[in-house]
Protein backbone atom coordinates (compact mmCIF):
# COMPACT_ATOMS: atom_id res chain seq x y z
CA UNK A 1 0.00 0.00 0.00
CA UNK A 2 2.71 2.12 0.56
CA UNK A 3 6.98 1.92 0.29
CA UNK A 4 8.74 2.08 3.32
CA UNK A 5 12.23 4.33 3.77
CA UNK A 6 13.85 1.17 4.19
CA UNK A 7 14.29 -0.88 0.80
CA UNK A 8 14.69 -4.95 1.44
CA UNK A 9 18.25 -4.89 0.50
CA UNK A 10 19.20 -2.65 2.87
CA UNK A 11 17.89 -4.40 5.75
CA UNK A 12 18.42 -7.59 4.83
CA UNK A 13 22.13 -6.12 4.25
CA UNK A 14 21.72 -5.26 7.59
CA UNK A 15 20.83 -7.81 9.11
CA UNK A 16 23.10 -10.39 7.19
CA UNK A 17 26.04 -7.96 8.92
CA UNK A 18 24.73 -8.87 12.19
CA UNK A 19 24.26 -12.62 12.16
CA UNK A 20 27.74 -12.81 10.44
CA UNK A 21 29.32 -10.66 13.28
CA UNK A 22 27.33 -13.10 16.17
CA UNK A 23 28.75 -16.27 14.45
CA UNK A 24 32.18 -14.85 13.76
CA UNK A 25 32.66 -13.99 17.59
CA UNK A 26 31.31 -17.08 18.85
CA UNK A 27 32.97 -19.22 16.74
CA UNK A 28 36.22 -17.64 17.54
CA UNK A 29 35.58 -17.49 20.91
CA UNK A 30 34.87 -21.61 20.83
CA UNK A 31 38.69 -21.81 19.11
CA UNK A 32 40.16 -19.56 21.58
CA UNK A 33 38.26 -19.84 24.56
CA UNK A 34 37.54 -23.48 24.57
CA UNK A 35 39.19 -23.87 27.83
CA UNK A 36 37.18 -20.88 29.65
CA UNK A 37 33.60 -23.04 28.72
CA UNK A 38 33.16 -21.69 25.46
CA UNK A 39 33.38 -25.20 24.02
CA UNK A 40 30.30 -26.20 25.72
CA UNK A 41 26.55 -25.79 24.78
CA UNK A 42 25.79 -25.14 28.23
CA UNK A 43 27.60 -21.76 27.45
CA UNK A 44 25.25 -21.02 24.39
CA UNK A 45 21.94 -21.40 26.29
CA UNK A 46 23.44 -19.32 29.11
CA UNK A 47 23.79 -16.70 26.65
CA UNK A 48 19.73 -16.62 26.35
CA UNK A 49 18.89 -17.22 30.02
CA UNK A 50 21.00 -13.50 31.07
CA UNK A 51 19.41 -11.57 28.12
CA UNK A 52 15.85 -12.63 27.92
CA UNK A 53 14.31 -9.80 29.35
CA UNK A 54 16.96 -7.19 27.11
CA UNK A 55 15.73 -8.86 24.28
CA UNK A 56 11.82 -8.13 25.05
CA UNK A 57 12.69 -4.71 25.90
CA UNK A 58 14.51 -4.07 23.17
CA UNK A 59 12.18 -5.34 20.96
CA UNK A 60 10.33 -2.64 22.18
CA UNK A 61 12.62 -0.15 21.74
CA UNK A 62 13.03 -1.27 18.24
CA UNK A 63 9.18 -0.70 17.69
CA UNK A 64 9.21 3.19 18.95
CA UNK A 65 12.83 3.83 16.67
CA UNK A 66 11.09 2.75 13.57
CA UNK A 67 8.93 5.58 13.98
CA UNK A 68 11.38 7.59 14.08
CA UNK A 69 11.13 8.32 18.25
CA UNK A 70 13.25 6.58 21.50
CA UNK A 71 12.95 5.31 24.75
CA UNK A 72 15.47 5.72 27.35
CA UNK A 73 13.18 5.49 30.21
CA UNK A 74 12.79 1.18 29.75
CA UNK A 75 15.73 1.35 32.66
CA UNK A 76 13.77 3.57 34.84
CA UNK A 77 10.57 1.26 34.43
CA UNK A 78 12.34 -2.15 34.86
CA UNK A 79 13.58 -1.00 38.24
CA UNK A 80 10.51 0.28 38.99
CA UNK A 81 8.70 -3.20 38.12
CA UNK A 82 11.36 -5.65 40.23
CA UNK A 83 11.21 -4.02 43.53
CA UNK A 84 7.15 -2.87 43.22
CA UNK A 85 6.18 -6.59 42.20
CA UNK A 86 8.74 -7.89 45.18
CA UNK A 87 7.27 -5.22 47.94
CA UNK A 88 3.80 -6.63 46.75
CA UNK A 89 5.09 -10.43 46.66
CA UNK A 90 6.52 -10.21 50.32
CA UNK A 91 4.04 -8.38 51.74
CA UNK A 92 0.74 -7.92 50.26
CA UNK A 93 0.00 -11.72 49.51
CA UNK A 94 0.93 -11.16 45.69
CA UNK A 95 1.33 -14.64 43.35
CA UNK A 96 3.00 -15.00 40.15
CA UNK A 97 0.00 -13.96 38.14
CA UNK A 98 -1.24 -10.99 39.91
CA UNK A 99 3.24 -9.72 40.35
CA UNK A 100 2.74 -10.24 36.28
CA UNK A 101 -0.12 -7.71 36.14
CA UNK A 102 1.13 -5.02 38.27
CA UNK A 103 4.47 -5.24 35.95
CA UNK A 104 2.19 -5.37 33.24
CA UNK A 105 0.55 -2.11 34.23
CA UNK A 106 3.03 0.23 35.27
CA UNK A 107 4.76 -0.65 32.19
CA UNK A 108 1.64 0.62 30.38
CA UNK A 109 1.25 3.59 32.30
CA UNK A 110 4.52 4.43 31.17
CA UNK A 111 3.87 3.84 27.73
CA UNK A 112 0.60 5.61 27.60
CA UNK A 113 1.40 8.79 29.41
CA UNK A 114 4.99 9.30 27.48
CA UNK A 115 3.27 8.36 24.15
CA UNK A 116 0.64 10.80 24.83
CA UNK A 117 3.02 13.38 25.52
CA UNK A 118 5.22 12.60 22.46
CA UNK A 119 2.47 12.29 19.94
CA UNK A 120 -0.28 14.28 20.72
CA UNK A 121 1.08 16.99 22.67
CA UNK A 122 4.51 16.99 20.58
CA UNK A 123 7.05 16.67 22.87
CA UNK A 124 10.37 15.73 22.86
CA UNK A 125 10.90 11.90 22.82
CA UNK A 126 14.47 12.54 24.54
CA UNK A 127 13.33 14.78 27.05
CA UNK A 128 9.93 12.28 27.99
CA UNK A 129 11.62 9.56 28.46
CA UNK A 130 14.65 11.12 30.12
CA UNK A 131 11.74 12.36 32.95
CA UNK A 132 10.33 9.13 32.77
CA UNK A 133 13.86 7.75 33.49
CA UNK A 134 14.13 10.14 36.69
CA UNK A 135 10.41 8.91 37.11
CA UNK A 136 11.19 5.39 37.73
CA UNK A 137 14.02 5.67 39.74
CA UNK A 138 12.58 7.97 42.21
CA UNK A 139 9.68 6.36 43.12
CA UNK A 140 11.91 3.11 43.16
CA UNK A 141 13.95 4.92 46.33
CA UNK A 142 10.44 6.01 48.07
CA UNK A 143 9.66 2.54 47.70
CA UNK A 144 12.74 1.24 48.92
CA UNK A 145 16.36 2.05 49.34
CA UNK A 146 17.78 -1.09 50.18
CA UNK A 147 18.22 -3.86 47.84
CA UNK A 148 15.24 -6.51 48.48
CA UNK A 149 14.92 -10.39 47.36
CA UNK A 150 12.34 -12.40 46.86
CA UNK A 151 10.90 -14.09 49.52
CA UNK A 152 7.98 -16.08 47.99
CA UNK A 153 8.09 -19.60 47.71
CA UNK A 154 5.49 -19.77 44.96
CA UNK A 155 7.83 -17.67 42.46
CA UNK A 156 10.80 -18.87 43.62
CA UNK A 157 9.85 -22.34 42.99
CA UNK A 158 8.71 -21.17 39.49
CA UNK A 159 11.95 -18.53 38.75
CA UNK A 160 13.94 -21.62 39.61
CA UNK A 161 12.70 -24.10 37.35
CA UNK A 162 14.43 -24.70 34.16
CA UNK A 163 13.63 -27.30 30.19
CA UNK A 164 15.55 -29.65 30.34
CA UNK A 165 16.96 -29.73 26.42
CA UNK A 166 16.60 -33.44 25.09
CA UNK A 167 19.95 -34.79 23.65
CA UNK A 168 21.42 -31.33 24.40
CA UNK A 169 24.63 -31.39 26.77
CA UNK A 170 28.12 -31.23 27.89
CA UNK A 171 30.28 -33.89 29.71
CA UNK A 172 31.72 -32.92 33.22
CA UNK A 173 35.09 -33.69 34.09
CA UNK A 174 33.80 -36.80 36.00
CA UNK A 175 32.61 -37.91 32.34
CA UNK A 176 28.75 -37.47 33.34
CA UNK A 177 26.37 -36.23 31.25
CA UNK A 178 24.81 -32.95 32.07
CA UNK A 179 21.55 -32.04 30.45
CA UNK A 180 22.07 -28.35 29.20
CA UNK A 181 18.79 -26.11 31.03
CA UNK A 182 17.14 -23.22 29.47
CA UNK A 183 14.99 -20.79 31.51
CA UNK A 184 11.22 -19.66 30.66
CA UNK A 185 12.28 -16.53 30.36
CA UNK A 186 13.81 -17.50 26.74
CA UNK A 187 10.64 -18.93 25.83
CA UNK A 188 8.67 -16.03 26.29
CA UNK A 189 10.99 -13.88 24.76
CA UNK A 190 11.40 -15.89 21.18
CA UNK A 191 7.77 -16.13 21.10
CA UNK A 192 8.07 -12.06 21.52
CA UNK A 193 10.50 -11.63 18.84
CA UNK A 194 8.42 -13.71 16.38
CA UNK A 195 5.31 -12.03 17.33
CA UNK A 196 6.77 -8.81 16.77
CA UNK A 197 7.78 -9.48 13.78
CA UNK A 198 4.99 -10.61 12.37
CA UNK A 199 3.21 -7.31 13.50
CA UNK A 200 5.74 -5.71 11.80
CA UNK A 201 5.49 -7.08 8.44
CA UNK A 202 2.10 -8.66 8.12
CA UNK A 203 -0.18 -6.07 9.37
CA UNK A 204 -1.51 -2.57 8.65
CA UNK A 205 -0.16 -1.12 12.40
CA UNK A 206 3.64 -2.72 11.60
CA UNK A 207 3.19 -1.19 7.78
CA UNK A 208 2.14 1.76 9.54
CA UNK A 209 4.97 2.07 11.95
CA UNK A 210 7.45 2.24 8.77
CA UNK A 211 5.76 4.60 7.01
CA UNK A 212 5.94 7.09 9.71
CA UNK A 213 9.34 6.42 10.82
CA UNK A 214 9.92 6.89 7.03
CA UNK A 215 8.34 9.99 5.74
CA UNK A 216 5.77 11.28 8.56
CA UNK A 217 3.58 13.70 5.64
CA UNK A 218 3.33 10.89 3.13
CA UNK A 219 1.90 8.74 6.21
CA UNK A 220 -0.05 11.49 6.69
CA UNK A 221 -1.28 11.88 2.91
CA UNK A 222 -1.76 8.20 2.70
CA UNK A 223 -4.46 8.33 5.27
CA UNK A 224 -2.08 7.15 8.09
CA UNK A 225 -3.15 8.49 11.89
CA UNK A 226 0.75 9.98 12.42
CA UNK A 227 0.30 10.71 16.29
CA UNK A 228 -1.85 8.25 16.83
CA UNK A 229 0.45 5.21 15.16
CA UNK A 230 3.39 7.29 17.02
CA UNK A 231 1.04 6.57 20.69
CA UNK A 232 0.35 3.10 20.10
CA UNK A 233 4.03 2.51 19.30
CA UNK A 234 5.28 3.87 22.94
CA UNK A 235 1.88 2.13 24.34
CA UNK A 236 3.02 -1.19 23.21
CA UNK A 237 6.83 -0.43 23.88
CA UNK A 238 5.45 -0.07 27.22
CA UNK A 239 3.53 -3.42 27.30
CA UNK A 240 6.82 -4.97 26.32
CA UNK A 241 8.87 -3.33 29.04
CA UNK A 242 6.34 -4.34 31.28
CA UNK A 243 6.60 -8.06 30.24
CA UNK A 244 10.63 -7.56 30.07
CA UNK A 245 10.90 -6.16 33.13
CA UNK A 246 8.79 -9.30 34.93
CA UNK A 247 11.39 -11.47 33.15
CA UNK A 248 14.39 -9.41 34.50
CA UNK A 249 12.74 -9.89 37.59
CA UNK A 250 12.16 -13.46 37.11
CA UNK A 251 15.93 -14.42 36.66
CA UNK A 252 17.22 -11.80 39.33
CA UNK A 253 15.00 -12.01 41.76
CA UNK A 254 16.22 -9.03 43.72
CA UNK A 255 15.31 -5.11 43.31
CA UNK A 256 17.11 -1.66 44.09
CA UNK A 257 17.59 2.03 42.99
CA UNK A 258 20.40 0.97 40.95
CA UNK A 259 18.09 -2.22 39.23
CA UNK A 260 19.09 -2.59 35.54
CA UNK A 261 21.21 0.68 35.50
CA UNK A 262 22.13 1.47 31.93
CA UNK A 263 19.52 -1.29 30.05
CA UNK A 264 18.40 1.42 28.38
CA UNK A 265 21.24 1.67 26.56
CA UNK A 266 22.12 -1.63 26.20
CA UNK A 267 18.31 -1.88 24.81
CA UNK A 268 19.42 1.07 22.07
CA UNK A 269 22.83 -0.33 21.21
CA UNK A 270 21.13 -4.15 20.24
CA UNK A 271 18.73 -2.28 18.31
CA UNK A 272 20.89 -0.04 16.50
CA UNK A 273 23.45 -3.11 15.84
CA UNK A 274 20.56 -5.09 14.92
CA UNK A 275 20.14 -3.11 12.06
CA UNK A 276 17.37 -0.40 13.22
CA UNK A 277 18.58 2.85 11.89
CA UNK A 278 18.28 5.94 13.88
CA UNK A 279 16.23 8.58 11.45
CA UNK A 280 13.79 5.58 11.60
CA UNK A 281 11.90 3.98 8.72
CA UNK A 282 14.03 0.81 8.72
CA UNK A 283 14.43 -1.86 11.39
CA UNK A 284 14.14 -5.53 11.91
CA UNK A 285 12.62 -7.57 15.03
CA UNK A 286 15.28 -10.97 13.86
CA UNK A 287 18.27 -7.82 13.78
CA UNK A 288 17.77 -6.78 17.18
CA UNK A 289 17.25 -10.41 18.39
CA UNK A 290 21.19 -11.18 17.05
CA UNK A 291 22.14 -7.41 18.44
CA UNK A 292 21.59 -8.07 21.81
CA UNK A 293 23.36 -11.92 21.06
CA UNK A 294 26.48 -10.17 19.51
CA UNK A 295 26.46 -7.79 22.40
CA UNK A 296 26.52 -10.40 24.71
CA UNK A 297 28.94 -12.21 23.54
CA UNK A 298 31.17 -9.53 22.98
CA UNK A 299 30.85 -9.09 26.78
CA UNK A 300 31.68 -12.53 27.70
CA UNK A 301 34.91 -12.56 25.18
CA UNK A 302 35.84 -9.67 26.81
CA UNK A 303 35.58 -10.84 30.70
CA UNK A 304 37.18 -14.69 29.67
CA UNK A 305 39.80 -12.85 28.48
CA UNK A 306 40.57 -11.77 31.93
CA UNK A 307 41.08 -8.02 31.82
CA UNK A 308 41.16 -6.65 35.35
CA UNK A 309 39.30 -2.85 34.02
CA UNK A 310 35.63 -3.28 33.90
CA UNK A 311 35.37 -0.60 31.23
CA UNK A 312 36.80 -3.05 28.92
CA UNK A 313 33.19 -4.73 28.08
CA UNK A 314 31.61 -1.24 27.54
CA UNK A 315 34.73 0.33 25.31
CA UNK A 316 34.10 -2.84 23.21
CA UNK A 317 30.51 -2.79 22.03
CA UNK A 318 31.15 1.12 21.83
CA UNK A 319 33.36 0.54 19.27
CA UNK A 320 31.40 -1.70 17.27
CA UNK A 321 28.25 0.40 18.19
CA UNK A 322 30.39 3.23 16.25
CA UNK A 323 30.72 0.76 13.58
CA UNK A 324 27.47 0.45 12.72
CA UNK A 325 26.07 4.01 13.19
CA UNK A 326 28.92 4.69 10.46
CA UNK A 327 27.80 1.66 8.38
CA UNK A 328 24.25 3.25 8.75
CA UNK A 329 25.33 6.83 7.66
CA UNK A 330 26.85 5.65 4.16
CA UNK A 331 23.53 3.65 3.73
CA UNK A 332 21.62 6.51 4.65
CA UNK A 333 24.06 8.52 2.00
CA UNK A 334 23.92 6.17 -1.00
CA UNK A 335 20.10 5.97 -0.64
CA UNK A 336 19.77 10.20 -1.19
CA UNK A 337 22.58 10.02 -3.71
CA UNK A 338 20.05 7.22 -5.88
CA UNK A 339 17.32 8.91 -4.83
Amino acid sequence: MFKRKGSPTDTAFLLAITISLFIAFYLLSVIFLGDKGFNKIQMFFNLLNENAALIVIACGVSIVMITGSIDISVGGSTALICTSCIVCLNNYGFNFFTSLILALAIGLTFGAIQGYLIAYMEMQPFIVTLAGMFLGRGLVALIEVNQIQVNNAGFEALSGARIQIPFLGDINKKGIFIQSKLEYGVVIAIIIVFVMFWLLRKTSLGRSFYAVGGNPQSALMLGINVKKTRFNAHLLCGLLSGIGGFLYLFHTRSGSVQQATGLEMDAIAASIIGGTLLTGGVGNIFGTLFGVLTSGIVLLIVTAIGSQDPWWPQITRAAMLCFFIVLQSVICSRKKKLS
